[in-house]
């Protein structure tokens, strides 16, 4: 059996970790580096870093954070944030990341995910969609949620999948930094569709929360607010996992 991945996430803005609840209101929650090497310590399987500014400022990713956080860490790293090229991707990857999310220029120009996995291999290549509940279904939301696409957020995890993209990276718009658990309806619904792994996203307050999120269909499951605000350390959560029933690397 795999073990299921427990992966710290560190939203970046100007060169310091943020936080907020639905991409908005965002609070500072410390440096990235220091953050970083915390939890890998702490037992992290991986880390996420994301700028969440650099696509709604038009700007690449700050690759003196990612050389910073690649420094304090051995674990691997994903990193988004400004991705529209083949020349931004290499970028993070040269700067230390071991692969790359998409999401907004991935709606734009699909074929982008399909150049990403030629180029460096699907393995690199994180489709990263943030989902908007929309009656019975969800709908893609990108540029922190101010746009609307249109897409069934169901339907484009199927396509980025065929396009080449090795893993999602599934967010809950609506349960972002809101602590009411991950949207396991919207994980059940993707896992059932796509053969990728599925990292679940938005909404975290306990291990129980981590827990359905995997029972739910993820292989992984991110988390911000629990440990930038110091109520759980990694440790302790792969603890509580293993007290029921998830496997987990220790």
């Amino acid at each position: 059996m795999l073990t299921s991945r427990l992966i710290p996430c560190l939203d970046v803005r100007n060169g310091r970790v943020v936080k907020g609840v639905q991409f908005s209101d965002l609070r500072d929650s410390g440096d990235p580096a220091q953050r970083a090497a915390e939890y890998a310590s702490a037992g992290a399987d991986e880390l996420v870093v994301l700028d969440v500014s650099a696509t709604p400022e038009g700007r690449g990713n700050q690759l003196e954070t990612v050389r910073a956080v690649r420094a304090a860490i051995g674990i691997p790293l994903t990193v988004g944030g400004g991705v529209r090229s083949l020349d931004d991707a290499l970028a993070l990857l040269d700067a230390g990341a071991d692969k790359v999310a998409v999401n907004t220029a991935a709606v734009r120009r699909p074929e982008l995910l399909s150049e990403l996995s030629l180029r460096f291999g699907r393995q690199c290549v994180v489709l990263a969609i943030d989902a908007r509940r929309s009656g019975s279904s969800w709908e893609v939301v990108t540029l922190s949620g101010r746009n609307q696409t249109g897409l069934d957020a169901v339907d484009w995890a199927v396509r980025g999948a065929e396009l080449g993209a090795g893993e999602i990276l599934l967010t809950s718009w609506d349960r972002d930094g809101t602590r009411s658990g991950y949207d396991c309806d919207l994980l059940t619904a993707v896992s059932q569709r796509v053969r990728i792994p599925i990292v679940a996203s938005g909404g975290a307050a306990t291990p129980e929360h981590l827990a359905q999120a995997l029972n739910a269909g993820a292989s992984a499951v991110l988390a911000a607010s629990i440990f930038h605000d110091g109520d759980f350390t990694v440790a302790a959560v792969k603890q509580e996992l293993r007290m029921r029933g998830v496997e987990v690397r220790l």
